[in-house]
């Protein structure tokens, strides 16, 4: 007994001897004990690795954000220039009257001729051609009489107008006798998703190029009823001279053009609004081949399908438009369309909403014939009509939204 006692404790304090030297080895050499097991071919055990190895939440380089946007600022910001356009004010000279009541009614009155200002407005623009077409907004270049650009080389160039839209507020200017211009990648627009990582590069407030970053907040948005144009709504920082300027994705490819944003005056933070790049795209074409834009017209203006007060659902929540009112004279008078018919289909399409069908009806080529499907009291109705171009609409979707807080920059 006392013979297996004692070799019980030799035993005992070999292994403890063991385990001290090993310890002393790791602690020297961290990495002999895996050195050792690929020697001798022996493999980790995976719950040991489990164990021993801190967790990562490391991804791969194919789904890893970046840490940095400066490869994608350095390929779009050679094509974003800034924009002075400059226009002869005429301005006629007042002396206010020194009584105050007299103030009150006439304000005051002239004196002495009218005086010419020099005005200049500041803006944003993107080179999408090699042979110098730029597009930017149509407020930023409205009325000028001279239009200077400067390229990101510090190169200053002329421009003339080739054509402008009031209603979507984009205008095409061409670069005169300029060489080697960088031209932005446009993006697919069918995979842009809310919450994809934007930059908005332009000139605010006259302080050169300036980038920001933020995401897409929304895709679709719509600022006025009188516009069927859908816009792209952003955190990215927007402020005056900003208009006309590059929203770009993180690979630097050209997803809208920066537009307006709601202002402090609406108590609202982190909200401007881009002209998505697939809109801005037809409409650069058409200007440059007509040098404004054509849009079908079916000669009525409509309104949500009305819900009962009732059934439980918002106002919106019927498919369809309905007819308010029937133009005289136009395509729907002709065809016999009625107001408070309710219109489903468009040709072989289905109409979703008003702001839908006006955009199905823009698209749409003057001259052709289309069926207009429907109900009119309950009992359904086809019409057909033939599609004449829109008439011009003056006011512009920032100037028609500048009451709500809305502004152009």
């Amino acid at each position: 007994m006392k013979h297996a006692a004692g070799i019980v404790a030799f035993v005992a304090r070999f292994v403890v001897l063991g385990l001290a030297i090993a310890f002393v080895i790791s602690l020297f050499w961290p990495g002999i004990g895996d050195r050792l097991r690929a020697r001798f071919g022996l493999q980790h055990n995976a719950t040991e690795t489990a164990i021993s190895a801190p967790a990562t939440t490391e991804t791969s380089p194919s789904t890893a954000a970046p840490f940095s946007y400066a490869d994608a600022v350095a390929k779009a910001a050679p094509s974003v220039v800034n924009i002075y356009a400059n226009k002869v004010v005429t301005e006629q000279p007042v002396r206010m009257f020194t009584d105050p009541q007299m103030q009150q009614l006439f304000g005051g009155m002239p004196a002495g001729p009218p005086v010419n200002r020099r005005e200049q407005n500041l803006g944003s623009g993107v080179i999408v051609s090699a042979n110098g077409y730029i597009l930017t907004n149509n407020h930023v270049i409205a009325n000028a009489d001279d239009i200077q650009i400067l390229l990101y080389d510090d190169r200053v160039a002329k421009a003339k107008l080739v054509g402008a839209d009031e209603e979507t507020d984009l205008a095409v200017l061409k670069i005169i006798d300029a060489v080697n211009l960088p031209v932005i990648n446009m993006a697919d627009p069918k995979k842009l998703r809310v919450g994809d990582v934007v930059l908005a590069i332009g000139n605010p407030l006259n302080l050169n190029q300036t980038v920001t970053m933020g995401i897409i907040s929304a895709i679709g948005r719509q600022l006025s009823n009188s516009s069927p144009e859908e816009f792209l709504q952003t955190d990215a920082a927007i402020n005056l001279g900003n208009s006309g300027g590059a929203l770009v994705n993180s690979n630097g490819d050209l997803v809208g053009i920066n537009t307006l944003l709601i202002g402090q005056a609406a108590n609202a933070e982190g909200i401007g609004f881009a002209i998505p790049v697939d809109t801005a795209t037809d409409v650069l074409h058409q200007l440059i081949a007509n040098g404004h834009v054509i849009r079908g017209w079916l000669g009525a203006d409509y309104g949500f399908v009305p819900v009962s007060a009732d059934s439980g659902l918002p106002a919106a929540a019927t498919r369809g438009a309905q007819v308010t009112e029937v133009i005289a004279g136009g395509p729907a008078a002709a065809a016999g369309l009625q107001p408070r018919d309710i219109l489903l289909q468009l040709g072989n399409n289905d109409i979703r909403d008003p702001a839908d069908l006006s955009r199905q009806e823009a698209a749409l080529k003057p001259g052709r014939k289309v069926e207009l499907s429907g109900l009119r009291n309950g009992v359904p109705f086809h019409l057909m009509l033939t599609v004449t171009q829109r008439p011009s609409q003056t006011p512009t979707v920032a100037s028609s939204s500048s009451s709500a807080g809305v502004q152009s920059n």
